[in-house]
C-alpha cells in the first residue's frame, strides 16, 4: 500500500519561493511516476508536474514552466517542487500522485492516471 504525505505549504507573498516535498511509503518508489495537482476553490484539479520514474522526463503545465521544477530523491523517497517566482493565483491546495511507471503508458498530465494520491498542502500567495 503506497501512501504520500505532502508538505512545504504555507502563506507567502507574491514573488517569494516555496518547496513542496511528497513522502511516500512503501517499496520501490524508484519505479513510480510521481505528479503534482492543485485545486484552488471553486476551480478543478489541475495538473502542475510530472516526473518519470526514471527522473529523465519531466511534464510541466504552461502557467507553471519556468518558474516551477519537479525532481526527486529515490535514497529519500521523496518528490519535490521548487516554487519560484508565486503569483496568487497559484494558492490553491497542492496534491501528489503516484503511479507504478515501469511499462506504462498514459498521460501523465490526467489525473486519471494516478492510483495513489496524498492529503494535499495548502499554497497561500498574497498579493
Amino acid at each position: 500500500q503506497v501512501q504520500l504525505v505532502e508538505s512545504g505549504g504555507g502563506l507567502v507573498q507574491g514573488g517569494a519561493s516555496l518547496r513542496l516535498s511528497c513522502a511516500a511509503s512503501g517499496r520501490a518508489f524508484s519505479d513510480y511516476d510521481m505528479g503534482w495537482f492543485r485545486q484552488a476553490p471553486e476551480k478543478e484539479r489541475e495538473f502542475v508536474a510530472a516526473i518519470i520514474w526514471t527522473g529523465r522526463t519531466t511534464y510541466y503545465s504552461d502557467s507553471v514552466k519556468g518558474r516551477f521544477t519537479i525532481s526527486r530523491d529515490n535514497a529519500k523517497n521523496t518528490v519535490y517542487l521548487q516554487m519560484n517566482t508565486l503569483k496568487p493565483e497559484d494558492t490553491a491546495v497542492y496534491y501528489c500522485a503516484s503511479r507504478y511507471g515501469i511499462s506504462r503508458g498514459g498521460d501523465l498530465r490526467r489525473g486519471q492516471a494516478y492510483d495513489h494520491w496524498g492529503q494535499g498542502t495548502q499554497v497561500t500567495v498574497s498579493s
